[in-house]
């Protein structure tokens, strides 16, 4: 099975009410903010950054992501990729789906799709 599969099979699994593992969002709040990350990733966005940031974060950017380690929890999160308000279920999870898919072919650049 590839990771692709692993990660939408995984995503099929999760329901409203599925137990959270890391955090405060629910499943669909967790899902749309898998797809902010990801449109960062592929320059869909640019989150402001601190001088402090623009300074420290080329030596420690890849101590926290250079390696295949997965993120250790709490880790601090943009805050532009916090979700507060109710998403649906299934359409989080269409979303990341359609996402997931060209990231993984190649085409980072060239995912793009409609705002909610």
């Amino acid at each position: 099975m590839t990771k692709v599969e692993e990660v939408k099979e995984r995503m099929a699994r999760l329901r409203p009410d599925s137990e959270r593992l890391w955090g405060e969002m629910n499943p669909a709040q967790a899902l749309e903010h898998r797809c902010r990350g990801i449109e960062l990733a592929v320059g869909d966005g640019i989150p402001p950054r601190l001088l402090l940031g623009r300074i420290i974060g080329p030596i420690v950017k890849p101590m926290a992501l250079g390696n295949d380690e997965p993120m250790r929890r709490n880790s601090p999160t943009v805050k532009e990729l916090v979700v507060r308000d109710e998403r649906d279920l299934g359409a989080e999870r269409e979303r990341l789906c359609g996402l997931i898919e060209p990231v993984c072919r190649g085409r980072a650049g060239g995912v793009h799709h409609a705002s909610p």
